[in-house]
């Protein structure tokens, strides 16, 4: 890194090390962990690049405060896992943003991932099927080898039967391709909304999966990146058990 990128690097580290601090008040400790790390890679590369001492040395002591700070939460999250004790909650606000499915469920994504549950009464309508379509792409491309994916939703009725039909018939097509199962059920009694991953993480989010707004049109910002999309008012719900249930 050049001494030309310094001043931009610094300033990145600040920024999501300002963000870990702010979710770490707010008890998103997962998603403050992530934070916390990034920072502290970023905070590592800017004190490669630093001639002067003095400033060395205070980025040093920082780094120092936030590593231990990192590591506390680490210790106090997996002894909650172990306990099965642990519950973080998230509350988006109406027309937030930033909460996309990537961001929302990355601090809950690792390599033990293989198998995940969803469970929604509301994969019916077009923008419904997309926001499935979008989940699935999200854990292809997550640092994770999902080979099954378990989606429990009711049944449209009338002539939307047919779309509803033919679009989860092409997903899973589509999965099969990348080597990914999907089993598909349908129950006219559903009503809650969960999605349960085999690494032990349970999240259950108010609104299901449709917790985004409709954009103001297809070339508005946020039609295709789900990050700057507006959200609806949702609480979500975060837990872990050593064992999710199978059936």
């Amino acid at each position: 890194m050049t001494q030309n990128n310094l001043p931009g690097m610094e300033a990145s580290a600040v920024s999501v090390l300002t963000r870990a601090v702010e979710l770490d008040h707010s008890s998103r400790l997962q998603e403050s962990l992530i934070c916390y790390q990034e920072g502290i890679q970023l905070l590592m590369d800017v004190l490669k690049a630093i001639k002067d001492d003095s400033k060395k040395a205070h980025y040093r002591e920082k780094i120092k405060g936030y590593m231990e700070r990192a590591e506390q939460i680490k210790n106090h999250v997996q002894r909650e896992k172990e306990e099965g004790k642990y519950h973080e909650q998230i509350k988006i606000a109406e027309n937030a943003t930033g909460y996309s499915y990537d961001i929302l469920f990355r601090p809950y994504i690792n390599e033990t991932l293989t198998e995940v549950w969803v469970e929604d009464p509301y994969i019916r309508h077009i923008h419904q099927l997309y926001n499935f379509l979008r989940f699935s792409e999200m854990l292809l491309k997550a640092p994770c080898k999902v080979r099954t994916i378990h989606l429990l939703t009711s049944q449209d009725e009338g002539e939307s039967s047919a779309q509803q039909n033919c679009a989860l018939a092409e997903i899973k097509q589509s999965l099969q391709v990348h080597e990914v199962t999907l089993d598909l059920q349908y129950s006219s009694t559903i009503h809650d909304r969960e999605i349960r991953f085999n690494n032990g993480w349970i999240i259950k989010i108010g609104r299901g999966l449709d917790y985004f707004k409709k954009p103001q049109g297809r070339f508005s910002i946020g039609y295709c990146d789900y990050n700057l999309r507006q959200c609806h008012e949702t609480t979500v719900d975060v837990f872990h058990t050593k064992h999710t249930r199978k059936n």
